[in-house]
């Protein structure tokens, strides 16, 4: 007998022996209070019409249950395991997968990376998550009141806007002396504009080609070989278009609101990241992850490629509420998502704003109050509207004018002038224009500012932010640190937005199992600590 067959007669009559001694009915090794048992009470009670009616567009009958495959997806998201082999294996070994399989033989990894790419695509995922969040909201779980939302930017080849408008500028130039020198040696009368530089270079190409078949010229390569007029001028014009085109699909990708984007992923933008261990202002690409928080649940995740926060808080705050039955009254946010058009969509929407201003903080060190140059600390008279500076002298209202964000948004702006800052001993610490001192003033942005800042001073305001700081920080926290989400593994807005859902999944379920373990389960906010 060969040692092959030697060894696999040992393996079977081993396996023989430990069935005499190893229970085999799983159910009764799993404790009632396991997580697993959990997550599938909540799976039992989704609608996978979405994921079922994926699978029924393919025509195939599935290897195994889409709505099984679902639930261990899921699951492995609690348990930190993330790679279609590391999901084969639990599938193989733990007795929790097993259970979830019900009595499925255990897909291999190729069957969970198809159907995590074809049918539990982020849209399909993105029904799921919130049909986990109305859940929690029917359980009284979370409160539906109050919402905290923080950023998190997740991180070389690099593509800048400002450098693709250089470059572009300067080939424009070279352009246009190339072409003097076509329309002299063929006595051509060619122009080109610079709005249809990529028409032209087209135009011009066809030119020389239709010469090149009229004289019968043969284009040459290699060393030793003298290339003809024509062909220089044929490679100038082809490069240039190449490089034309290139730089149109760059600015296609980074559109209007964004400066640069990944070479290996169009959609990441890049970003300096806190985490920075040569501390020399690294720039990586990144998505910036936005959550929202509520009684340390998320109830909403998404990745967004603008660089400022500023902008993502309105399209967060609408894909929640287009997704949720109920509407989040109390918004809670940091500093870095103050601006006008921000206060004035949540007005609109009879929303509460608790967002730290800007200059909070600031406003509170002695430096701050004993600088002449802030506004903050000038005297105003609203009935004459006029500031007046340290020195006494009176800053009038000379001029209007209208400022557009990023966005879009415009805010009107009125500027202010000191009557005479001539001769003025405080002139140097006051401002470095060469004429008289001005302000600039969005009065109806102060205004929000100071409705917001009376409202985070306030005892419930208070509250809120302490638990902003303890709940949606401290959520990024255990996502970075013990989710390990400091890098994703998949490419593309699409296939980012699902892999955060479904982790975001994942930490929702070990959260509710953790709260019910500790009886904390309708506890929403953590309390204010008094001397």
């Amino acid at each position: 007998m060969t040692n092959k067959r030697i060894i696999q007669a040992q393996y079977t009559q081993t396996a023989a022996n430990y069935q005499l001694y190893l229970s085999m009915d799983v159910e009764e090794m799993i404790p009632m209070d396991d997580s697993v048992r959990l997550h599938c009470l909540l799976c039992e009670r989704m609608d996978y019409r979405e994921l079922l009616q994926a699978y029924a567009s393919k025509g195939r009958k599935p290897a195994v249950d889409p709505v099984i495959l679902f639930k261990v997806i899921t699951y492995t998201a609690s348990q930190k395991i993330y790679s279609s082999r590391g999901i084969e294996k639990a599938c193989r070994r733990d007795i929790n997968f097993r259970w979830l399989l019900q009595g499925y033989a255990a897909p291999d990894h190729s069957t969970i990376s198809r159907f995590k790419q074809k049918y539990l695509t982020d849209t399909v995922m993105e029904q799921l998550f919130f049909q986990q969040v109305v859940w929690l909201y029917q359980q009284e779980a979370i409160t539906g009141e109050t919402i905290y939302i923080e950023a998190y930017a997740n991180r070389y080849s690099f593509v800048w806007k400002k450098a693709i408008t250089k470059h572009e500028a300067k080939m424009y130039t070279k352009w246009q002396a190339l072409l003097e020198q076509i329309n002299t040696t063929y006595c051509q009368i060619f122009t080109s504009p610079y709005e249809t530089f990529l028409e032209d270079l087209k135009k011009v190409l066809v030119f020389l080609e239709k010469v090149k078949a009229k004289e019968n010229i043969t284009f040459v390569y290699g060393k030793g070989k003298r290339k003809t007029v024509l062909q220089r001028y044929h490679e100038q014009v082809k490069e240039m278009l190449q490089r034309k085109e290139h730089y149109d699909t760059s600015n296609q990708i980074m559109g209007e609101k964004r400066n640069s984007y990944s070479k290996t992923d169009h959609n990441a933008t890049f970003m300096r990241m806190k985490d920075d261990p040569m501390r020399n202002g690294q720039l990586k690409p990144a998505y910036n992850v936005q959550a929202a928080v509520d009684a340390e649940f998320i109830v909403g995740i998404n990745a967004f490629s603008d660089r400022n926060d500023t902008t993502t808080l309105i399209p967060m705050l609408q894909y929640v509420k287009e997704h949720l039955p109920f509407t989040y009254r109390n918004i809670v946010a940091d500093s870095g998502y103050e601006s006008e058009e921000n206060y004035v969509y949540l007005k609109k929407q009879k929303q509460t704003a608790y967002i730290k201003p800007q200059n909070h903080e600031r406003k509170k060190k002695a430096s701050f109050k004993k600088d002449i140059r802030h506004r903050e600390n000038m005297a105003y008279d609203k009935s004459t509207d006029t500031y007046t500076c340290v020195n006494n002298q009176q800053l009038h209202a000379i001029r209007n004018y209208t400022r557009t964000s990023q966005t879009g948004y415009q805010s009107k702006v009125t500027v202010y002038e000191c009557e005479d800052c001539t001769g003025c001993p405080l002139k140097e610490k006051c401002t470095k224009a060469k004429g008289n001192r001005q302000l600039h003033v969005a009065k109806e942005f102060l205004a929000y500012r100071e409705t917001a800042q009376e409202n985070i001073l306030t005892e419930t305001g208070t509250l809120y932010r302490m638990n902003r700081s303890i709940q949606v920080e401290g959520t990024f926290g255990v996502l970075k640190e013990d989710y390990h989400l400091k890098k994703f593994r998949t490419r593309g807005t699409g296939n980012v937005r699902n892999e955060l859902l479904i982790l975001a999944f994942g930490y929702n379920l070990n959260k509710i199992h953790t709260k019910i373990q500790a009886n904390r389960l309708n506890l929403y906010y953590h309390p204010l600590k008094t001397a």
